[in-house]
């Protein structure tokens, strides 16, 4: 067990793992090859000298009263307070004391144990890393190789070190690949299954999509001169984003569209020419709700609780709605409220009453 140290070392930086992490991982897989070598009755700790880079291994036992039930016969846990006196002069009831065990002379069953428990500790650990990398990615933008896409038409992708699922629900409308398409996504979660195995959901329906593809191109939202409020989407057809400005000098909605379109129009072709609309974010729900009904001309716009009353002219309540409303719906999903159209002088007539938890499930959001 000589140069202890120096084995941690190379393990952490072989498997790219924290060295005070390889270190608890070593201590673990001693302690738990002693309870299945030595009795699992048995408590045990091991501990790692610093200055001379040996492993140490010890047997904990616990100080107790002389007239203690639990003194004599095979258990080896406890140690009767007279008996601890001799041992340490300082030991008082509750205490605990070590006993170290040789670990010169274990034998080719300990060596062999205490491989399998180092081999599948560590394991653990660099899964659990892999877990807190990508769950740490969840809404944000990756790309990988196709490797595979089975009977149900789910797309495995891999991604680095793991391979990723893109299910049929969370892909476009229209859209197919083939092994060996480079695919971008964005990590919708991150979970373990009951196999214990680490499972990475991707999703290209998601408004969160829309968001990290805007971050990659607009170098103003990378920089946070310009903030995306919020986004809603009908995966394949149409697109609304709302932003906002974090410095006087940039127009949000310029700088998102970029010169003549080219911008919004590359995030268009990735998203399988998806019509995106960008409005300037306003904090006034009259006018946030009223610029995200454009292309339309509103009138008037009445806030009551979850409600906009929306008054405009006949010959723009066409455009309000939208081809099959998904104007309207799109408008609603993105400001929050159950819009409602009445034209100047006529009648009302709804349209934007969308259920956002029924949105959701159909686009596969939680």
């Amino acid at each position: 067990m000589e140069k202890i140290i120096d084995i941690i070392e190379s393990i952490a930086n072989e498997k790219g793992l924290m060295i005070h992490e390889v270190k608890d991982t070593i201590k673990l897989s001693l302690a738990k090859m002693a309870k299945r070598i030595y009795g699992e009755e048995y408590e045990y700790e091991a501990h790692i000298d610093e200055k001379k880079k040996i492993l140490q291994l010890f047997q904990k036992v616990l100080v107790v009263e002389e007239s203690d039930e639990r003194l004599g016969g095979d258990d080896e846990n406890y140690i009767g307070i007279k008996e601890a006196k001799e041992i340490d002069p300082n030991a008082e009831i509750g205490d605990e004391l070590r006993y170290e065990l040789p670990l010169d002379n274990l034998g080719r069953t300990a060596a062999a144990t205490l491989q399998r428990e180092l081999e599948y500790h560590i394991q653990r650990l660099l899964e659990h890393q892999i877990f807190e990398k990508y769950n740490n990615k969840v809404g944000k933008c990756v790309h990988g190789m196709v490797t595979s896409v089975d009977g149900a038409e789910n797309t495995y992708i891999d991604i680095d070190e793991i391979r990723c699922v893109l299910p049929r629900k969370n892909r476009i409308k229209g859209e197919k690949f083939k092994v060996g398409n480079v695919v971008k996504s964005v990590i919708r979660k991150v979970f373990i299954d009951k196999t214990k195995r680490i499972n990475v959901e991707l999703s290209r329906t998601s408004p969160k999509f829309l968001e990290a593809l805007l971050e990659l191109e607009v170098p103003e939202i990378k920089d946070g001169a310009v903030m995306v409020q919020k986004s809603a989407r009908i995966p394949g057809e149409r697109a609304k984003l709302s932003v906002a400005s974090m410095h006087p000098n940039v127009d949000a909605v310029g700088a998102t569209v970029g010169t003549k379109g080219v911008r919004i129009n590359a995030i268009s072709k990735e998203l399988h020419n998806e019509n995106i609309d960008c409005i300037e974010y306003s904090n006034v729900p009259e006018i946030f709700v009223s610029r995200a009904l454009s292309p339309a001309a509103i009138s008037n716009v009445k806030i009551n609780g979850t409600k906009a009353l929306v008054t405009l002219k006949a010959d723009q309540k066409s455009k309000a709605i939208g081809k099959n409303g998904i104007n309207i719906r799109l408008a609603s999903m993105l400001t929050g409220y159950e819009l409602e159209l009445v034209e100047e002088g006529g009648k009302k007539e709804g349209g934007g009453a969308i259920d956002p938890n029924a949105l959701k499930a159909l686009f596969g959001e939680e």
